[in-house]
């Protein structure tokens, strides 16, 4: 099963994504992640990302595709969560062509709908942990009273320079400029659901299972 998250920033696609991987056996492609493992592989692909990023120039779609696809050639049984990407319709197009090229489908796009005030109160409350990556929340899920992470013991969190209200409301803007178009387009294509992407993580998870259990 292959599905796509969509959500702008901070409505928790990673959380959930990273339970997809846990419950589901799925596997996780993150724009950045994968881009950060390919500047650091030492590889072709991986020298020609290095040069960009560290030139400080954006990274094209066919970069991106060809990473993807990479990913795509490795049998994943439990099928990937698409994070991050697409984040425009002529990517959406570019993977939508790339899924058919090696036999295989979309099955879901899971729009994970959030209220904009809600929202900024809760990212810019958000810390992470600085090993593995579990993210907090001042005020729905803090840090442990021994200043431990749950997931993995880390004792170093953070949070991100650009997880304040003036930033967080550019980075909506953005997102809905550039990324709000993929609704329509899923949604004509039959492959769109919408949750709401605020409640507790634990219930998001829920909505989501049902749509991919349907």
């Amino acid at each position: 099963m292959n599905i796509i998250l969509l959500g702008p920033p901070g409505a928790g696609k990673g959380t959930q994504a990273r339970k997809l991987v846990a419950e589901r056996g799925m596997v996780q492609l993150s724009t950045g992640d994968m881009l950060r493992e390919a500047k650091s592989s030492g590889t072709a692909m991986g020298n020609k990302v290095a040069a960009i990023m560290d030139a400080g120039q954006l990274v094209t779609d066919d970069i991106v595709i060809g990473l993807i696809e990479e990913k795509l050639e490795d049998d994943h049984a439990g099928g990937f969560i698409f994070d991050g990407f697409p984040r425009t319709l002529p990517q959406a197009d570019a993977l939508g062509a790339l899924l058919e090229k090696h036999g295989t489908t979309l099955d879901a796009v899971i729009e994970m709908r959030v209220d904009d005030d809600a929202l900024v109160a809760r990212i810019t409350a958000r810390s992470t942990c600085g090993a593995c990556g579990e993210v907090y929340n001042d005020q729905t899920k803090p840090i442990p009273s021994d200043g431990k992470c749950s997931n993995c013991g880390g004792t170093e969190f953070k949070r991100r320079a650009d997880d304040n209200e003036e930033s967080l409301r550019t980075r909506l803007m953005e997102y809905y400029k550039k990324t709000s178009p993929l609704i329509g387009y899923y949604y004509a294509k039959g492959d769109l659901s919408s949750i709401d992407g605020l409640g507790e993580i634990d219930v998001v998870a829920g909505a989501i299972g049902e749509i991919l259990d349907a």
